[in-house]
């Protein structure tokens, strides 16, 4: 009987989703996707409409035009998270939610468009305080509300211009039933243009921007420490109290952010440098391939640390409500139903109710009402 020389199926091709390629070869990346997301949709889920609610409300955007900025942070992080929700689904549990002609692209450029947003928002939010507290003169022109809700609408134009390359890159594959990179955008290998456009728009957007707000914030503590050597802080607010709660708000939102993307990029960069091998062997020989294994090794840990950087979507509030006096209060005064529920309303005092609100700082000197909050403000 003469050996058989076919080659072994493709190793796609035995297995119906990716999710179940996954389960049988890097069964720790499935269990991290299905695990860790649930928390961050949970928290989400509650804090990122609350988050919204409080900002958006009168009492808070009423002369704070960095609420602005933070309620369309906290829409855009829920969007993400819904949307997050519906591609686990997908590649996690193997429901195919959006492998339809179309849906495929179309999802995928609602999927784009508030991770870029989220970045884009904290930077913008980061230079407004750097204005505020470095160049105080000039925050009567720039920290108002209504440039504020301004650039948060050129923000979200800008984010969807680049997320619309999404629909030309993705492609909803009948034959297969599969939602995968588009023919035309991966002639040229190294130099396609989706690999270019990847390349870029992922370096600029979760690289770049987050190394742009570190910088922002060196240059904003730096002010601070010098007004603070100077004696500025200490006059103007009788301490430093109000001071420390606005930096540990500005540093806990922004590093969060920093840390995180910055982890998350450069895992995908390097995803590039583990490959798979061939794809004609058995699932014993693909579990002793090195180049096989190396991938699925670097898959897992990949999925792990995205996961839990995937928080940063979901946890904003609880820097908000821990470094927020004011914010808390908004909390407790939502949790009482607007004060109605009375065992809880004793815990709140009402008087927030008239309370001016901004974490714009102003190096202490008093403003107008586009630009309410000092060093006084305890946040």
């Amino acid at each position: 009987m003469e050996n058989s020389t076919e080659p072994m199926p493709n190793v796609f091709l035995r297995y119906p989703s990716i999710a179940a390629l996954i389960d049988t070869f890097a069964p720790g990346a499935s269990m991290a996707e299905r695990v860790i997301p649930p928390i961050w949709y949970l928290i989400g889920f509650v804090g990122n409409p609350m988050s919204a609610a409080i900002w958006f409300g009168k009492r808070m955007r009423r002369n704070n035009s960095s609420a602005i900025y933070l309620g369309a942070l906290s829409i855009s992080d829920f969007i993400f998270l819904v949307l997050h929700l519906i591609a686990t689904l997908h590649l996690a549990w193997g429901y195919k939610t959006y492998n339809t002609k179309n849906g495929c692209e179309v999802f995928h450029f609602f999927y784009y468009v508030p991770q870029y947003l989220s970045t884009l928002l904290v930077l913008g939010f980061t230079v407004e305080r750097y204005i505020a507290v470095v160049h105080p003169f000039l925050k009567e022109k720039w920290c108002t509300v209504r440039r504020a809700s301004f650039l948060v609408g050129i923000l979200t134009l800008f984010s969807v211009v680049i997320a619309s390359a999404q629909t030309y890159i993705w492609f909803y594959y009948s034959l297969t039933d599969s939602c995968n990179i588009r023919p035309e955008a991966q002639v040229g290998g190294n130099g396609s243009f989706w690999n270019v456009w990847t390349w870029i728009t992922d370096l600029l957007i979760f690289g770049v921007v987050p190394l742009i707000v570190l910088i922002f914030n060196v240059l904003v503590l730096r002010e601070i420490y010098k007004l603070s050597n100077n004696g500025v802080i200490a006059r103007q607010s009788g301490g430093t109290n109000s001071t420390t709660a606005s930096t540990v708000t500005l540093l806990a939102v922004s590093f969060y952010l920093i840390v995180t993307q910055i982890a998350s990029t450069i895992l995908n960069c390097m995803q590039y440098v583990f490959t798979y091998g061939s794809i004609h062997l058995t699932d014993e020989e693909v579990r002793e391939d090195p180049e096989w294994s190396s991938m699925f090794t670097f898959m897992t840990i990949r999925k792990i640390i995205d996961t839990i950087c995937l928080s940063h979507y979901a946890c904003y509030v609880f820097i908000y409500a821990f470094t927020g006096k004011h914010f808390r209060k908004e909390i407790l005064y939502i949790l009482t139903c607007y004060g109605r529920s009375s065992w809880l309303d004793k815990i709140c005092s009402k008087t927030h109710r008239g309370e001016r609100y901004s974490m714009v700082t102003g190096n202490g000197n008093p403003v107008s009402e586009t630009c309410t909050a000092t060093f006084t403000t305890n946040i």
